[in-house]
């Protein structure tokens, strides 16, 4: 089985929001990795495209959509993204995420 999800975002989506706001969709582990960068916009918007990304292509394969909350993007000491998704780590997930001034994107693979 193999699944492909993609996503893309405008950064400023995500400027200036409330935490309160960003902890309805970011772990703990997310919001302090982001919150601590110069553009935390940027960190946190890549990572809203990671999670959807893994949703369009768990939902391609038949699986339930899991909650924003049960996604969690996190990295390697080596810097490289990876997934986790909490209470359902059934699926190898490979991750490929960028972002710019303006613009995120996150590619996944579900092999």
């Amino acid at each position: 089985m193999l699944s492909i999800g993609v996503d893309i975002e405008e950064v400023n989506r995500f400027k200036n929001k409330k935490l309160s706001f960003l902890k309805r969709i970011f772990t703990d582990n997310e919001l302090e990795y982001c919150l601590n960068k110069k553009n935390s916009h940027q960190h946190l918007c890549a990572r809203f495209c990671a999670k959807e990304a893994v949703i369009k292509a768990l939902s391609s394969i038949g699986e339930k959509k899991p909650p924003f909350l049960n996604i969690e993007i996190l990295k390697k000491e080596t810097g490289v993204p990876y997934i986790n998704i909490l209470n359902n780590n059934k699926y190898d997930i490979l991750l490929s995420i960028s972002h710019e001034k303006d613009k995120a994107i996150a590619f996944v693979v579900i092999k």
